[in-house]
């Protein structure tokens, strides 16, 4: 497909799909289990109606949005996402180089395939870093203390990987740890002369993941770094004492992705969190979970302007992200979007998804009759349904075990 005859996202992910074999695209695009909660993630806009008002001057329409004290041209930024360098190599500095030409943010991942320090040399103002916690508290320390020389900011801590979940697309494909390459995978990637060209370019096989390249021995083949990753993450023992070690040694802003509950975003907001990104993975982790969308108006009840509130999951129109941020959300973060573009075009396909988004604000804000997403909330909203709410309380025997307490920058 000509990238000049893509007018939405879905046509990106179209595109994408045409490019890559099914092992790689079903990696992007699938969720886990039944797969209900990437679905729910995206019925859940339609229980809301966005208000327009007329005979008003919108002639003059802004998205600038401030946060942490950094103003970008839209509310709108790029999640992170681990092997990109299998759908496109150097997949991350390419959307390192659209956030910065678009002046967004773009959460570079940890597992990454390219080197953080190419990813800055692309967008030296416009990156924000994002870790998982490692089971071995030695590993995170010294990779949050190599990123706070670097310059970064910003740290995003995810915190929804307890667990390897059960991605049954992945296991159907032997998208697993090792690969496991059935005739069928290798007769589609075959198929796919496009992507099967820059893979092999590219070395073929696993893609090294530079972050934690220095923690195995020196010449070790990229295989060998993914089973050291795979030995730190994920970290099913992590708790909120290493939510509070990381506030102790971070001295920049620190925002936790992953959470739902009210209660641990009142809990991560006492222990001196500054944002927190609403977030069931983009339906990748538990499949049973609600919806960002749906917590989001509780969550910001719960802790009122004590932290900047972002949301990510199932967001494909410009739309979604005025619903969002009139239900109280400051910033919204898309995932594949981006990867569909990346994937099918390279650095112009993620320009591309990025414009489509922005254009869609533009003209649904005007739509709206507002000029300035200041002026959005839920007086701008109609909604379908009845507000969703927590069926109970949790047993104080549960946050007794764990007592909160405030922990200042260090």
């Amino acid at each position: 497909m000509n990238i000049d005859k893509i007018v939405t996202i879905d046509d990106l992910r179209a595109a994408a799909r045409r490019r890559l074999p099914l092992i790689a695209f079903d990696f992007i695009d699938g969720g886990v289990e039944s797969e209900t909660c990437l679905a729910r993630n995206r019925q859940t806009f339609q229980n809301y109606r966005l208000l327009p008002r007329y005979f008003v001057d919108i002639s003059e329409r802004s998205q600038k949005t401030t946060l942490f004290g950094v103003t970008y041209d839209s509310p709108l930024g790029i999640c992170p996402t681990g092997i990109s360098g299998l759908w496109r190599p150097g997949a991350d500095e390419m959307l390192a180089q659209a956030a910065a030409e678009a002046n967004i943010v773009f959460a570079f991942p940890c597992a990454s395939n390219s080197r953080v320090e190419d990813g800055l040399a692309r967008a030296p103002d416009n990156l924000w870093y994002q870790l998982y916690s490692s089971r071995e508290r030695a590993v995170g320390q010294r990779l949050v203390g190599r990123i706070a020389d670097l310059g970064f900011k910003t740290l995003v801590l995810t915190a929804d990987v307890p667990i390897v979940p059960k991605r049954e697309r992945n296991l159907r494909n032997g998208f697993t740890r090792p690969l496991k390459f059935k005739m069928s995978t290798v007769i589609d990637g075959l198929s796919r002369p496009g992507w099967l060209m820059d893979y092999l370019k590219a070395g073929g096989g696993t893609p090294m993941m530079p972050a934690w390249q220095s923690y195995v021995k020196e010449g070790a083949t990229p295989d060998q770094v993914a089973d050291f990753f795979g030995t730190q993450t994920p970290a099913s023992e992590q708790t909120w004492a290493d939510v509070e070690h990381y506030r102790r040694i971070w001295p920049g802003n620190l925002v936790i992705k992953g959470l739902l509950h009210p209660q641990d975003a009142v809990r991560a907001a006492d222990l001196g969190i500054d944002g927190i990104i609403v977030s069931n993975h983009g339906g990748r982790q538990l499949d049973m979970a609600p919806t960002p969308i749906d917590m989001l108006p509780l969550i910001r009840a719960a802790v009122g302007e004590k932290m900047v509130l972002m949301v990510d999951s199932g967001i494909r129109r410009g739309s979604d992200i005025l619903i969002a941020m009139c239900l109280g959300a400051q910033f919204a973060f898309i995932g594949r979007p981006t990867l569909y573009g990346v994937a099918a075009f390279g650095l112009p396909g993620a320009k591309k998804a990025i414009e489509i988004l922005r254009k869609e604000i533009d003209v649904n804000l005007g739509q709206m009759g507002r000029t300035s997403l200041a002026e959005l909330g839920p007086h701008c909203l109609m909604q379908r349904e009845p507000p969703f709410r927590i069926m109970g309380e949790e047993p104080a025997a549960r946050e007794a075990a764990a007592p909160s307490r405030k922990i200042g920058h260090a």
